[in-house]
């Protein structure tokens, strides 16, 4: 069942509790960019910050780069950067050069990286709820004693 049919059922049952929805999920992506492993490594090689490690090198150097593995152009990367600057990835990978498709490959690692946004904005909105419930209502009795530096009347044990 795809997001869009489950909002769909959400809102044809009549449920209309505080909820993350798919259209609040896009309202707090500020950017996404797509790229390849193989696109990852020409990039770093490009700024020599290529880090290496091969089967064949016993340990982790700045080394000249190696032409990337067929593998890596199959490798596709999501890259979305929240509104407050938070960044989350998705990934694809395809197992058969044959099957590759860039455009599907983008598709699924954007996917996977909205269901990572989907997971922090539900414990955001939790977190609010949880907040709003426990919250201590300030009366206007007690918010003018503190004003007026005396004791709540309130709660005569509590002052400002």
């Amino acid at each position: 069942m795809s997001v869009q049919q489950i909002e769909q059922e959400i809102q044809a049952k009549g449920l209309t509790a505080p909820r993350v929805t798919p259209q609040s999920i896009e309202e707090v992506i500020a950017s996404e960019y797509y790229f390849t492993a193989a696109d990852g490594v020409a990039g770093a090689a490009a700024a020599c910050t290529l880090h290496c490690h091969h089967a064949d090198v016993d340990t982790i150097k700045e080394q000249a780069p190696l032409p990337p593995y067929q593998s890596h152009r199959l490798l596709t990367f999501c890259v979305i950067t929240l509104k407050n600057g938070f960044t989350v990835t998705g990934e694809s990978a395809c197992a058969s050069p044959e099957n590759f498709s860039a455009e599907l490959g983008r598709k699924i690692a954007r996917e996977n990286a909205i269901n990572k946004v989907w997971m922090l904005e539900c414990y955001l909105l939790k977190q609010q709820l949880h907040d709003a419930k426990n919250a201590v209502v300030l009366t206007d009795a007690d918010a003018l004693a503190d004003l007026n530096g005396t004791p709540r009347p309130d709660n005569p044990s509590v002052a400002s």
